[in-house]
């Protein structure tokens, strides 16, 4: 496996992939001295990462590779369906994979997401409209959606 540390708005990311896929993707709550040189089994995962943060990507084609259960792989497959600028419930993220009743555990394992951002876990909210839980804080999410929405805030002045 190889990792690298890139820098994002929203603090220094760590990537970790190989020939076989992205295996992970987080921002760190630390700081890291980013990589000089990135490794090439990781360079197009970089690339396209920038792209997002420039606004000139909404979807990402990468191989990914994930370690976890196969019911998480399954939530991680059903959370690449939300569209950029959207978001979902946990309940109704829950209806389209096929189980009501599963909300907790698709919650739990949207938590356990490893591919913050390339597999969009933030565009899931509770279904009164509120921001919860996001592994690397509430404020990243609402920087996120807010970085995907198309409407966009502007100045008065």
């Amino acid at each position: 496996m190889e990792t690298a540390y890139i820098k994002t708005p929203l603090g220094i990311a760590k990537l970790v992939g190989d020939e076989k896929g992205i295996s992970e993707f987080i921002v760190l709550n630390a700081d890291e001295p980013l990589t000089d040189v990135i490794p090439e089994a990781l360079e197009d995962a970089v690339y396209q990462v920038n792209e997002y943060f420039e606004g000139k990507r909404e979807h990402f084609n990468l191989d990914l590779n994930p370690e976890g259960t196969d019911f998480q792989k399954r939530v991680w497959k059903g959370l690449q369906d939300i569209p950029f600028g959207k978001t979902t419930s946990y309940l109704e993220l829950s209806k389209t994979l096929g189980d009501a009743k599963a909300i907790r555990a698709v919650a739990n394992a949207n938590g356990k997401n490893p591919l913050w951002i390339i597999v969009p876990c933030h565009r899931v909210i509770g279904s009164d409209g509120s921001l919860t839980g996001y592994a690397g804080g509430l404020y990243r999410k609402q920087w996120l959606l807010e970085h995907e929405s198309p409407l966009k805030q502007t100045s008065l002045f």
